[in-house]
């Protein structure tokens, strides 16, 4: 049995360590702010933070998820760079269909937590990956760039790419 610690509380969890957390975290603990988009880890709907790293949850096996490692759903984010966004998201009018948001705003959250000054390409590299089906990434990165400035600056660290786990090149067969 996995023993997994998400938003703040330990849960335990008798699925398969293959089982990706995403389906973990909707089906045996209902927190459906995260959603499934493509399966892959390529779309970010289902980010979640690992230990403050925004992680493709679609893509994790849950074995792969280390002891003692909180996961942080959209539901539990909070602070500081929290509200900003949450704020900022408001103001701007980011939401269309809404879909992608719950990834979005936990890709900007953790960029915040690190880099309370980000340049365009800052935003670009930490929002990467991290698709909009409506396409309001013009409107995300001005309310990224809002919510900063209502954040104390902090030095730019080194703001990580969305993790999303390595698999083998597939094998093709040689002709004989």
């Amino acid at each position: 049995m996995a023993r997994l610690f998400v938003n703040e509380q330990e849960v335990r969890t008798d699925f398969p360590d293959d089982t990706p957390l995403l389906w973990f975290i909707r089906d045996q603990l209902d927190l459906t702010g995260t959603k499934y988009g493509c399966g892959v880890g390529a779309c970010g709907a289902c980010t979640v933070h690992i230990d403050g790293v925004p992680t493709r949850s679609c893509a994790t096996p849950i074995g792969t998820v280390a002891a003692g490692a909180e996961i942080t759903t959209i539901e539990f984010i909070k602070g500081a760079a929290a509200r900003a966004v949450q704020d900022a998201w408001v103001k701007h009018d980011v939401v269309q269909c809404g879909y992608c948001q719950s990834g979005q705003v936990m890709a900007a959250v953790a960029l915040l937590t690190k880099n309370t000054r980000p340049s365009d390409a800052d935003i670009d590299a930490a929002m990467s990956g991290n698709i909009c089906r409506c396409a309001t990434y013009q409107r995300i990165r001005i309310a990224v760039k809002d919510a900063a400035q209502s954040l104390p600056p902090v030095a730019p660290a080194a703001v990580p790419k969305p993790a999303v786990p390595s698999r083998p090149a597939p094998q093709l067969k040689k002709k004989a």
